[in-house]
């Protein structure tokens, strides 16, 4: 309750602040209430929308331009803070006759629809003319490169995973987990965290279907407006939305020989009030997974111990989330929202695994359950004014999670002839509460002024077995930031500022008690950019960013869906704090799309898995946990290109690379320096008559880590999809690794210290070859819930490291570390 208080405490001080400012948050003043006029644009002809085309509204009575702007993706515009009178819109687009409409506002009826207006061809230019109605698949922006997954028409079917894999700079694993540039990165929906999310990224990812995805950013350069966390930058996932009046919604379904999906959403819209809900569902088949390990321990008394290990385990994954949001305009200028989000997760399942201990055969019969609720609740009030481009919002979020695990191993063996029977059960509870408020001030069109305050506060309570205790976790984060930005030139645009941070630590462990830690960083960022000629664009960017651990790192309950091979994480973990480099260069040559980059992190206390010996009841066992192993300087490139040899086929690439090197600070040790690549190469087609083909493949180097390294993998797919019901509907097929059943995951770790030395050899035989149909309707206009202001982008996000685990692993049974 305290934290509440001080949270909404903030919030007021610094609403009243803003409410003596001279720019329309006065509360003296009477609301100006404005409204909105909404138009679509079609060709006459072709009866297809008309993207881009520019509409201007002009007053009757003095014969000048008021408002105005350019129609999106589907020919739609919507002119806002209209006041009652008498207009004209003129509308127009190369290759067409300019046409104008009368529109008349009044204080009773201030939203005005006009509908659908078509546009004819000029005559000399009748037969040339074709309109596409298509958008740009990559974008290149000052401080992002944005995907639009909606341009791309071979999507469908997919679920986010397939969406990402064709992301430039992007990195994913077969079991999803997301990279850039060789770092970790946090991933938002629509702006804001999800704590779905922040349990597992891979598995969230396989619950949003890729027919929801409007695009997805990549955020390389984050200005200070943003929270600090994700050494590599941020990943905003956008979904779509429409302000569509009536009833309208989509259903999407796939079955397959991995897993089934389904979507199913609906919005209703009336005025200035829309409602939306949603469902969605997922369920992976039980497939064997093979995994086989071996240890080689040696001890300081110079004794040595060998555990060979060859398992099968049988895991499932079931999930299912839904949502329901409202939006409402007062006026013009006043915007409320909320959501709530709900979603379940489970997985888990038997497993046996043959041992050979010394010499002497042994067996392991486990089964393991894991689950995971999740709610999210988001406010968010919004404020704008006549001045284009000023805002003030105030944004609350409660996050709530809950995560039982129950582990239960029998082992048989010589020396337990009746099984040795261990039980270990964990019930993590993970509450969050964040109160925020932004301001933005637009001096002029190119100079914006930015600023705002943050407070987030967390709470994770960890009970499991009386052998090792439970684990109370507080961090309290606050924060403000101010961005500036402006022209130098007319072709030189600057974006800097700073963030400052305050976080509180407070936590108990049996071992050391009650412990605090606190810590305030300024982490500045800036970056400047440079039009060149015939549209190319270069720039330059600086920031510093912080990796806070999450408690998947700090809970020390200790993993042991794999006897031999257990997982503790360890709550003395100081955040990682990097400072980031990076030249980028973006041009079109004859419709083509070129994009480099250059960059260079540096890392302080870098957060790594390590390995080291344990005994425990007899046994010889390999203990996985993470510590700060040191300093990292990496330098990287990205290469991305994307070529079209005809009209309808698209060719695209992309080369990542990144050095890696880690000193250890204590003993000034370093790992040598490695190379980390990854190739991405697509093919899609378009036949006409809605028939769209692509095929892709994914390939990585080596992957070193402070201990070892993972071979290189390779994995590939294709899919077929055929528009139907008038463009309405999809049906299509896809399938991935056809050729190959099993992805073949081979990692070696070698760990020497004062405890003794370990030598480990992992293989994990994936079962990755799938074959699926896939159905898509979209009935109306499909719409989505605005979005929040909240955006905890903070802490290092589990579900992105890879593991060693054996059998128990929850990725299929197939590695990828707990999460």
């Amino acid at each position: 309750m305290k934290r509440l208080l001080v949270c909404f405490s903030l919030l007021v001080f610094y609403f009243n602040s803003f409410a003596q400012l001279p720019t329309g948050f006065g509360g003296n003043k009477k609301a100006v209430v404005n409204g909105r006029i909404s138009i679509s644009i079609k060709d006459s002809l072709s009866k297809k929308p008309v993207n881009y085309a520019t509409v201007s509204l002009i007053n009757s009575k003095t014969q000048k331009p008021v408002n105005g702007g350019v129609t999106d993706n589907d020919g739609k515009i919507i002119l806002q803070n209209v006041e009652a009178g008498s207009y004209v819109l003129k509308v127009g687009f190369i290759g067409y006759v300019t046409k104008s409409v009368k529109v008349v506002t009044t204080e009773k009826s201030l939203d005005s629809n006009i509908g659908t207006v078509f546009l004819k061809p000029s005559t000399n230019t009748l037969a040339d003319v074709k309109i596409n109605g298509t958008h740009a698949v990559i974008e290149n922006k000052v401080d992002r490169m944005v995907y639009n997954a909606e341009a791309d028409g071979t999507n469908a079917g997919g679920d986010a995973t397939d969406v990402m894999r064709k992301v430039p700079m992007l990195s994913v694993d077969p079991s999803g987990n997301v990279q850039l540039r060789g770092a970790s990165v946090k991933v938002l929906i629509n702006g804001k965290p999800s704590g779905t999310m922040a349990a597992s990224v891979s598995d969230a990812l396989k619950m949003i279907p890729a027919e929801q995805i409007k695009s997805v950013e990549v955020i390389t350069s984050p200005s200070a407006k943003y929270d600090a966390e994700g050494s590599g930058g941020i990943i905003n996932i956008i979904l779509k939305k429409s302000n569509a009046q009536g009833v309208s919604g989509s259903v999407s379904a796939s079955v397959g020989t991995r897993q089934n999906n389904g979507a199913l959403d609906l919005t209703a819209k009336t005025g200035r009030l829309s409602v939306n809900g949603n469902f969605g569902t997922n369920v992976a088949y039980a497939q064997d997974s093979r995994v086989v390990v071996v240890n080689n321990t040696t001890f300081p008394n110079g004794t040595t111990n060998n555990v060979a290990q060859n398992g099968v385990s049988k895991w499932s994954r079931g999930s299912y989330n839904g949502g329901f949001g409202i939006d409402y305009d007062f006026n013009t200028y006043n915007n409320i929202s909320s959501t709530v989000k709900y979603s379940r997760f489970n997985t888990g399942g038997p497993g046996i695994a043959d041992y050979i201990i010394n010499n002497l055969p042994a067996s392991n019969v486990s089964d393991i359950s894991i689950l995971r609720n999740n709610i999210d609740w988001n406010v968010d009030y919004t404020k704008t004014t006549k001045k284009e481009g000023e805002e003030f919002t105030v944004s609350g979020q409660l996050s709530s999670a809950t995560s039982p695990t129950s582990i239960n191993n029998t082992l048989t063996s010589a020396a337990f002839p009746s099984g040795f029977q261990t039980i270990s059960d964990n019930t993590v509870k993970n509450d969050e509460y964040t109160g925020q408020t932004d301001y933005t001030y637009p001096f002029s069109k190119t100079t914006i002024l930015e600023t705002g305050v943050k407070g987030i506060f967390r709470s994770v309570k960890s009970q499991y077995g009386s052998n090792n205790g439970n684990f109370d976790y507080n961090q309290d984060v606050a924060a403000a930031y101010g961005v500036l930005s402006f022209d130098l030139t007319k072709k030189v645009k600057f974006k800097g500022g700073v963030r400052a941070e305050y976080t509180n630590i407070g936590f108990n462990t049996k071992t050391n008690g009650n412990q605090k830690n606190d810590y305030f960083n300024l982490f500045p960022s800036l970056i400047l950019s440079q039009t060149l000629a015939k549209g190319a664009t270069i720039k330059f960017s600086y920031n510093r960013r912080v990796e806070r651990p999450s408690q998947i790192y700090l809970n020390p309950f200790r993993n042991e869906s794999d006897r031999f091979n257990v997982t503790e994480g360890n709550p003395q973990l100081n955040p990682e704090l990097s400072q980031n480099f990076e030249i980028g260069y973006n041009t079109f040559i004859k419709g083509s799309i070129i994009n480099a980059s250059i960059f260079y992190r540096n890392t302080a206390g870098v957060i790594e898995k390590s390995i080291s010996p344990l005994v425990e009841n007899g046994l010889s066992k390999v203990l996985s946990t993470y510590l700060n192993v040191g300093r990292s300087k990496s330098y990287g490139l990205n290469l991305f290109g994307s070529y079209n040899p005809k009209p309808k086929w698209t060719l695209m690439a992309n080369f990542a690379a990144n050095t890696y090197e880690v000193t250890n600070t204590a003993t000034n040790i370093s790992t040598g320096s490695y190379l980390n690549y990854s190739v991405f190469g697509r093919s899609a087609y378009g036949f006409g008559k809605g028939i769209n083909f692509e095929v892709f493949g994914v390939a990585t180097s080596a992957n070193r880590t402070y201990q070892g390294k993972t071979d290189p993998l390779y994995f590939y797919g294709a899919s077929l999809k055929k528009d139907i019901l008038k463009k309405k509907g999809s049906i299509g097929i896809n399938t991935l690794n056809p050729f190959t059943k099993d992805l073949h995951i081979h990692t070696q770790n070698n760990s020497m210290d004062a405890a003794g030395t370990v030598f480990q050899n992992n293989n994990i035989y994936y079962p990755l070859r799938s074959f699926g149909i896939n159905f898509s309707y979209s009935f109306g206009k499909l719409k989505f819930n605005a979005d929040s202001k909240i955006n905890n982008d903070d802490a290092k996000g589990s579900g992105q490291q890879g593991g060693t685990g054996g059998i128990g692993s929850p990725v299929g049974g197939a590695g990828g570390g707990q999460r």
